[in-house]
């Protein structure tokens, strides 16, 4: 949720915001308009209440007609302190529908635009060059048994599969090597529920009744997530903090579900855009103003995997217009695909400020003593996509891939070989 102080002190800054992701900067007015509305009632009502109390305490004390007048004004009172509550409740209810669908304030140096304006930052490691025609993961992981599918479809529809052999090892192999990496820099590892309540998916920022990538179970009132990031997120909800804690880091592994919606026709082939992947996500809660420096240090920790699997990539400043709707700022590491011959998002980190934590009520004291919001902050750390990359760019002539030396301890092997 977005800083109410800032609403009201700053409102033009929310308008640039609006109109920087495509958002119609009206709601801003709108806002404005029902807290004024909000303050009014709730004053009405504090007011009329304050007065019932004390001719409350008044009656004991009076006699006569006094205590007759009194006790007339307090049957009228309380006829006009409901009406009064159910106008304050009423308009604070309105108040959070409408903020509760406002993006987060986008960070200031994000590029501006949409989907294609983003800023390449660098470019890391050169594009393999090959001496024989390169093939695509997907034939390379059936000719290596380790990709199904066709049994992945056969079983439970289109763009599921099932990892089989090398395939699983290759995956357990490249999450465990995140999750070590996280623990040796001081990750907490978790292993999260992959369902969770509607209030926990939408303090994360997801709104449940209108995202058509969330699974949803009816009967239970449950969703699937899409990222660990939704129960990290919520894991400390409606907590105050230590402030010495922070920052608190979180690693969690978990399965990762996404419907997929109007990605029909796209990335049909393969395990680039599936519905049920798995993922290691970092989580970090952390000072406002250490933000910033946890952001480029989540983002160096994405590098750093990157590199242990020997893969070429860059990392691109996501533009306004293309931030969901938690994040102020989002860096996307992309690794170079040589079948398609150009760039695929493999990571992402992003910069939620106070946003979720707002909306999740999670605090830590400041120096004074006094509840605030935190700051929080997610990052991929590797995965089921990064099995494409590092097939295609590991690739033989022969259909074997060898195995990134980082890699091996992890998975048992150094070179994956085709099935006879």
């Amino acid at each position: 949720m977005i800083d109410l102080r800032t609403l009201r002190e700053d409102p033009d800054r929310l308008r640039a915001s609006q109109r920087a992701r495509g958002e119609d900067d009206s709601v801003v007015d709108t806002l404005l308009s029902l807290d004024e509305r909000r303050r009014s009632a709730l004053s009405a009502f504090e007011s009329l209440r304050a007065e019932q109390k004390s001719i409350g305490k008044s009656v004991s004390k009076a006699s006569g007609d006094e205590r007759q007048a009194l006790l007339d004004r307090a049957k009228d009172l309380a006829a006009q302190v409901k009406a009064a509550e159910a106008d304050a409740e009423k308009a604070a209810a309105e108040f959070d529908t409408v903020i509760e669908g406002v993006p987060n304030i986008v960070d200031e140096e994000a590029p501006a635009g949409g989907e294609d304006d983003y800023v390449v930052l660098e470019e890391v490691g050169e594009k393999r060059s090959f001496d024989f025609t390169p093939r695509d993961h997907l034939e390379l992981g059936e000719m290596l048994g380790a990709i199904d599918m066709e049994r992945g479809a056969k079983v439970s529809g289109a763009r599921f599969f099932f990892l089989t052999g090398v395939g699983a090892r290759l995956q357990l192999g490249l999450l465990n090597m995140a999750m070590q990496q996280a623990i040796e820099t001081g990750f907490t590892p978790m292993i999260t529920p992959v369902l969770v309540r509607p209030e926990s998916m939408q303090g994360t920022g997801f709104h449940v009744a209108h995202d058509k990538e969330i699974y949803r179970l009816p009967d239970d009132d449950l969703y699937l997530v899409g990222t660990s990031e939704v129960p990290l997120a919520a894991y400390h909800g409606d907590e105050i903090l230590e402030r010495g804690s922070l920052p608190l880091r979180y690693a969690g592994w978990s399965s990762c579900f996404r419907r997929e919606a109007g990605s029909y026709g796209k990335d049909t082939r393969g395990i680039i855009r599936v519905h049920q992947f798995d993922k290691v996500e970092m989580f970090s809660y952390c000072r406002p103003e250490e933000a910033r420096e946890e952001h480029q240090r989540l983002l160096a920790w994405e590098k750093e995997m990157l590199a242990k699997v020997e893969l070429p990539y860059r990392v691109i400043d996501t533009a306004a217009g293309d931030l969901g709707t938690s994040a102020a700022r989002k860096f996307d590491c992309e690794a170079w695909i040589p079948s398609q011959g150009r760039y695929r998002e493999v990571t992402s980190t992003s910069n939620c400020t106070q946003f979720q934590a707002r909306r999740l009520r999670v605090r830590y004291r400041d120096e004074d003593g006094k509840p605030q919001a935190v700051a929080t902050l997610n990052g991929t750390l590797a995965t089921t996509r990064w099995i494409v990359a590092i097939l295609e760019t590991h690739q033989q002539a022969d259909g074997s891939v060898v195995v990134p030396k980082a890699l091996r301890p992890f998975v048992g092997l150094d070179v994956l070989e085709p099935v006879k």
